[in-house]
């Protein structure tokens, strides 16, 4: 299971909005790179592909995962760090065992 944050969730939202996307999600994965190993990718899409396991948070924000990703993010929670410095998606993810400074890879 993924949990989406309050934050997360209303960025995930207007995002969608501002792209004209009323239905869609925001798809979440885990690709071979980065400076750690792993590195999170991010996509919008209009609906869920075959075999993608959908999560839902506030606000009706929806991400998509496929299960092949499920595995390095299961229990991770998807937030939105507002700092000036380093706005963006954050992962929690208890399964990364290293992580890098940016944040944006990590290694299982």
């Amino acid at each position: 299971m993924i949990q989406i944050s309050e934050i997360a969730a209303r960025k995930i939202r207007s995002l969608m909005a501002k792209q004209g996307i009323a239905d869609g999600g925001l798809r979440v994965g885990v690709k071979g790179g980065g400076c750690s190993g792993l590195s999170y990718t991010f996509a919008w899409e209009k609906e869920a592909r075959l075999g993608d396991q959908v999560f839902e948070g506030p606000e009706g924000a929806k991400i998509f995962v496929d299960k092949k990703s499920l595995l390095f993010l299961d229990g991770t929670l998807l937030d939105y760090d507002t700092a000036l410095l380093g706005k963006g998606f954050v992962f929690n993810n208890p399964n990364a065992k290293a992580t890098c400074g940016c944040g944006s890879s990590f290694g299982a």
